[in-house]
């Protein structure tokens, strides 16, 4: 994981480039270069050849440049494919995508199996590429000397002409944008229940096991929910040692649930218990580094922080559970969708929003910290399977069980104890006890009067508590096209 920034253009501007905005995303490097139409920054989180994989990096003859952020898990293949054409001086995956892109150009950069944001200069031409979900962030500026791109908002002059850049979308000077990625739009009617549930089963384990790709230490957040349960127990089958992570506030729910899981799992557990007062100090470092103040994502960010921050003093990767609740309906706003069609097309709407709701948190959270956050249930194979699932596989109504093929797929297989893979649906922050917390003292803090007056210059508040949010999100990103920025969740 990685920060990226640079400028394309005729005309290279000569001020510095926004590296020291960037450090937290890269603790262990940074470096810069400059070439015909091109300047290219890079802060380096390192997690594939340590020693070797500094940026940002050249093809053998210095005419081709990339600068790159994120993880390609299949990059050994593509590599093995590569072998003979070209001579690698490093074991990384950033060279691979270099020589790919020498032998296939654009096409080849579609083949890229991970998370992932890049640019790459090469001779009369200039490239960008955003993984299909949006995992990891990028943005942009167009003026009329050229193209201005990082990996977070903050490290624009000011966020006025700003664009993120599209998930799943390819760049080219000479065409534009052009999407190389979508969602599948439609679910499988004649999907079977058997056949569901196996397929889930082997596909997320293999997306599991694809991220346990890693040359530093490893290990992932373990909540005691459904979620993050499945995926420490999946990397625990390949791992003898595993590191597992939880916060929490008190004796919330989820500290009982996430002891219960190690203990099953045996792994090596590290809890962090929350305090309300730095839970509150923390408000403004997380919302700095957020660049949000929707109050889902505030409350579930902040002990996001706190775990993230944890995680860093022992590894340098962390597998994630999110992505689970999007796919296989795990939000209880989703009851409000009794229509079968309407509810998947809520759930395919609210997966193609990830890129700024929940995967910005936990890019943003990890990368605070210079943590790499992985998120098997994104994984492309993954997510292709889970959205051809009938809808009415995900929640028996019934029961009102949601994730309801995810917790079936698992039930029986001895992976977990059957209490966490049937346990309600509870969101972080709720879990841990944090929203609860964060409500009632915005509410304390707020005067009715600031409040509507905010509303009525048109600010799209929802509550009090996001009132507060906002105010610490101004003070750093100010009111314009920053606030346009901001994605809203939907539960």
């Amino acid at each position: 994981m990685c920060g990226i920034c640079g400028y394309f253009g005729r005309i290279i501007p000569d001020d510095p480039l926004p590296l020291e905005k960037l450090s937290h995303r890269g603790p262990d490097g940074r470096g810069e270069t400059m070439g015909p139409g091109y300047r290219f920054g890079h802060t380096r989180l390192a997690i594939i050849d340590v020693a070797g994989g500094g940026q940002p990096m050249y093809n053998e003859d210095g005419t081709v440049c990339i600068t790159f952020n994120g993880e390609i898990y299949n990059y050994r293949a593509l590599r093995e494919g590569l072998r003979g054409k070209h001579v690698f001086r490093t074991e990384s995956d950033t060279e691979v995508i270099v020589h790919l892109y020498e032998e296939e150009g654009p096409a080849g950069l579609k083949k890229l199996d991970g998370m992932f944001a890049l640019a790459i200069a090469a001779p009369g031409t200039a490239i960008m590429v955003r993984d299909p979900l949006g995992i990891k962030p990028l943005y942009y500026r167009v003026d009329e000397d050229g193209i201005r791109f990082a990996s977070e908002i903050k490290a624009f002059p000011s966020a006025e002409g700003l664009e993120e850049f599209p998930p799943g979308h390819l760049f080219r000077a000479d065409r534009g944008l052009e999407p190389y990625y979508e969602l599948p739009q439609y679910y499988r009617e004649d999907l079977d229940w058997p056949q569901a549930l196996g397929e889930l089963r082997r596909r997320l384990a293999r997306a599991v096991e694809k991220r346990l790709m890693s040359d530093v230490p490893l290990g992932t957040f373990l909540s005691g929910g459904l979620d993050s349960s499945l995926i420490s127990a999946l990397a625990k089958e390949a791992k003898e040692e595993l590191h597992t992570f939880s916060v929490t506030l008190g004796d919330s729910p989820d500290r009982h649930y996430a002891a219960m899981a190690s203990r099953y799992l045996g792994t090596i557990h590290h809890e962090y218990v929350l305090t309300p007062e730095e839970m509150w100090a923390a408000l403004p470092e997380v919302i700095y580094h957020l660049e949000s103040f929707d109050r889902s994502l505030v409350r579930s960010a902040v002990p996001n922080y706190f775990l993230a921050k944890l995680a860093s003093e022992h590894v340098k990767v962390v597998l994630t559970g999110a992505g689970a609740d999007e796919l296989f309906a795990g939000y209880a706003y989703l009851d409000r969708f009794p229509g079968w069609d309407d509810l998947h097309r809520e759930l395919h709407a609210i997966t193609a929003a990830l890129h700024n709701t929940n995967l910005q948190r936990v890019d943003r959270m990890t990368m605070a910290h210079g943590l790499e956050g992985r998120v098997p249930f994104l994984d492309r194979e993954v997510v292709a399977w889970g959205l051809s699932i009938p809808p009415w596989f995900k929640k028996d109504r019934r029961r009102n069980l949601a994730k309801w093929c995810l917790r079936a797929a698992f039930s029986g297989t001895g992976l977990l104890p059957e209490e966490i893979i049937w346990r309600g649906k509870e969101k972080f922050a709720e879990g841990t006890g944090v929203a609860a917390i964060l409500a009632a003292m915005a509410e304390e803090r707020v005067r009715d009067a600031d409040y509507g007056r905010e509303i009525a210059l048109g600010i799209p508040l929802r509550s009090k508590e996001e009132y507060y949010y906002f105010q610490i999100f101004r003070s750093y990103f100010g009111r314009g096209r920053a606030v346009e920025l901001v994605g809203r969740s939907r539960s």
